[in-house]
């Protein structure tokens, strides 16, 4: 984790010795290790903990999901219309009028549409007559 190697582990343990005494020494090294060890594990539970909740979360968003997804397929189902029975006949009032149809307020128009539009002569042909 911090990268200590051996002869750090050997430096700071002469350290000790020196500043403890051989007499406090072994108090203070199994003091420290119950420290560490508290750290670690406290550690592990933040870590299983933070874990959970994020699959926890992770669930949620699926279910949350799941249900978006099945409004949406019954909204799809309530707004298409059911197919016609082979008895029932549409009457043509009914009938909607095709798209290019003008309505009866405006009355149709001559204008060209694009796709009709003359082509435009290229410079390396001669022009047709």
């Amino acid at each position: 984790m911090f990268d200590i190697g051996f002869t750090e582990l050997l430096l700071i343990g002469l350290v000790a010795l020196f500043v403890l005494g051989p007499e406090r020494l072994p108090g203070a090294v199994r003091t420290a290790g119950l420290w560490i060890g508290r750290a670690k594990r406290s550690f592990a539970n933040i870590k299983s903990e933070v874990e959970r909740e994020i699959g926890a979360d992770e669930i949620r968003r699926q279910l949350h999901n799941e249900r978006i997804l099945d409004l949406e397929r019954e909204m799809k189902q309530s707004i298409m219309p059911s197919s016609p029975s082979p008895t029932s006949n549409p009457s043509p009032q009914s009938a909607t009028p095709p798209p290019d149809a003008g309505t009866l307020d405006t009355p149709p128009t001559n204008e060209a549409k694009p796709a009709e539009t003359a082509p435009v002569p290229r410079p390396d042909r001669p022009a047709e007559p």
